[in-house]
């Protein structure tokens, strides 16, 4: 654990108590602060009182003892309107803050230049987190990884020397860290999402500059124009940017030619990798994910062959593109992460003669982008809240039946990939968020990964 000194000897409000939340309240309770915290499910409340933590209904509290409000990012903090908790921590005029500022608060103090790489994007974050991560260990390097990947950044070990911090940061926790400034900042894309807490585009993506603004070093992905703003405004304010691309950079970065990476140079550019074969990164947006790994991994010291060694062991991510198992030429593939259009492109762009499950709860604009990616839809089962729309989308032009759940469309998709003659591939990539029928895209893709498997005849892939 990190503990949170900045606010040793004072009182802080806290709310929000799932996820990083406890980890965050303890974390603070051992460098010194008293917090009294917060939160909408008893059990929470109570599981953090079995832990030592002092809780209290905050909307009774006097906020004038208060230094800050430590807000969870799953809470909005200002769309599609302000929390009660924020509502009274700006009219005590406190500051709010996350997790990610105080551990960035905390690597100021105690050791500014420990190494500390920041990855955000609105895909691919995690898996360039976990790739970025694996090629360090690999290699032998002190890597604490954490954030919204799943482990919170709080329950790591404190910055120190050379050990290096990997963190990812959504949007919702960049919007909770002013301070943010990491050794390497890496804005990976921009597409449409999380509209709902951020109310427009523009808003969305100057919060994902924020991560890169600071860096020392910024690693950009320029495949989309708002980034290759980002990247051009940060240049000119004098960050050192590295971009990165699924295509060419010019002479500079690190992009890709199909599953080849290449590093720009004045006298062209220079072999890097191959990632041909290696299935844990399939897809030109994988190649841009390696091609930023690789980015980082250069600027932290890296050789190419420790850098090589890791992309070809790196063993990917559950629910991202993850390998299942086959059943004769039959492939199935969980990509349960896919909770907007933007990432089940990428899935519909890597793959043929697609059996495609999806549906959820759905996100602005549907599937609509995905029109043009229809014509590898050998058929479609739909599932969740989403059916109706989506009925709608595919129309007449893609097979298509409303499955309503999960294990009926596994079952439905399996029996039809048995009757094609040629190789098929069994895609769960729903475009939606999950919260209609399950928890998380997590407990949703755990799901499929067990129907599968009960499968007869499934030959599961190594690893799965």
């Amino acid at each position: 654990m990190i503990p949170v000194t900045t606010f040793a000897g004072q009182s802080v409000a806290l709310f929000g108590l799932g996820g990083s939340g406890l980890v965050t309240a303890l974390a603070l309770k051992e460098g010194g602060a008293r917090v009294v915290a917060c939160d909408d499910n008893p059990a929470k409340m109570a599981e953090a009182q079995a832990r030592g933590i002092e809780t209290a209904d905050l909307r009774e509290a006097d906020w004038s003892r208060f230094s800050a409000l430590i807000l969870s990012p799953g809470v909005p903090l200002t769309h599609p309107e302000p929390h009660w908790s924020v509502r009274l921590a700006e009219e005590a005029g406190i500051e709010i803050v996350g997790d990610i500022e105080l551990f960035c608060r905390e690597r100021a103090k105690v050791a500014p230049n420990a190494p500390f790489v920041a990855i955000t994007g609105t895909n691919g974050k995690s898996t360039t987190t976990a790739l970025v991560a694996h090629i360090l260990r690999q290699a032998g390097r002190d890597v604490q990884m954490g954030g919204n990947i799943g482990t919170a950044i709080l329950s790591l070990e404190p910055p120190a020397g050379n050990g290096i911090h990997v963190v990812e940061c959504s949007s919702f926790q960049i919007d909770l860290a002013p301070s943010l400034a990491p050794s390497i900042g890496v804005l990976l894309n921009i597409s449409p999402d999380h509209l709902d807490r951020h109310g427009t585009m523009e808003n969305y993506a100057a919060i994902k500059e924020r991560l890169v603004a600071k860096a020392k070093t910024a690693v950009i992905g320029i495949d989309d124009d708002l980034s290759r703003a980002i990247a051009k405004a940060c240049a000119a304010r004098g960050v050192r940017v590295v971009p990165v691309s699924a295509g060419s950079t010019g002479n500079e970065g690190v992009f890709a030619e199909g599953a080849r990476l290449f590093r720009g140079a004045p006298d062209g550019p220079i072999p890097v990798a191959d990632l041909d074969g290696i299935h844990s990164l399939r897809g030109a947006h994988n190649a841009q994910n390696a091609a930023a790994a690789v980015a980082i991994a250069q600027a932290l010291g890296m050789s190419e062959d420790e850098i090589r060694s890791g992309l070809r062991s790196f063993p990917g991510l559950p629910h991202r593109m993850e390998e299942i198992g086959r059943i004769g030429a039959a492939l199935f593939i969980n990509d349960s992460k896919a909770t907007n259009a933007d990432s089940t492109e990428k899935a519909l762009k890597s793959f043929d003669n697609i059996l495609w499950i999806l549906g959820g709860k759905p996100k602005e604009g549907g599937i609509e982008p995905l029109r043009p990616y229809f014509p590898k839809i050998r058929k479609a089962y739909l599932i969740g809240a989403a059916s109706d729309a989506f009925s709608e989308t595919l129309g007449e032009g893609v097979p298509h039946e409303r499955a309503e759940t999960l294990d009926r469309a596994v079952a439905h998709a399996a029996q039809d990939a048995a009757a094609l003659s040629a190789p098929a591939v069994v895609l769960l990539s729903p475009a939606c968020a999950s919260y209609d029928q399950y928890p998380n895209y997590e407990v949703r893709g755990d799901h499929f990964r067990e129907l599968v498997k009960a499968l007869p005849g499934i030959n599961p892939t190594m690893g799965a």
